[in-house]
């Protein structure tokens, strides 16, 4: 890759969401995405990807699987290289992280 290559990285970055879109929590029938789970997404120019995500609990019954399932989703867009996640609970998932689609799905609005 040369030097003048630069990452689209709006455009990597919608591929990126659109994908965590398809990932739901098993117990609420909201994506992972609009739940507020996606702390943060960070892209380097070897299109290495590291996703800092959060659970609803840290008692999470998916908290072995979920990211895991990140992880390989992520890793399917065909540009990336490699993917790493990295589960926080600094600061606690709480139901303000919800999109307003996610609060209005639930019946929070």
């Amino acid at each position: 890759m040369s030097a003048e290559t630069t990452i689209n990285t709006t455009e990597l970055g919608e591929k990126i969401v659109k994908v965590l879109k398809t990932i739901y929590d098993p117990e609420i029938p909201v994506d992972i995405y609009e739940l507020g789970l996606i702390y943060d997404v960070f892209v380097n120019e070897e299109y290495d990807v590291k996703i800092l995500m959060t659970l609803t609990t840290p008692n999470c019954p998916v908290a072995e699987t979920l990211p895991v399932e990140v992880e390989e989703k992520v890793k399917s867009i065909d540009s990336i290289h490699d993917v790493e996640v990295e589960l926080t609970f600094d600061p606690p998932w709480n139901q303000d992280l919800m999109s307003e689609e996610a609060k209005l799905e639930l019946g929070l609005l």
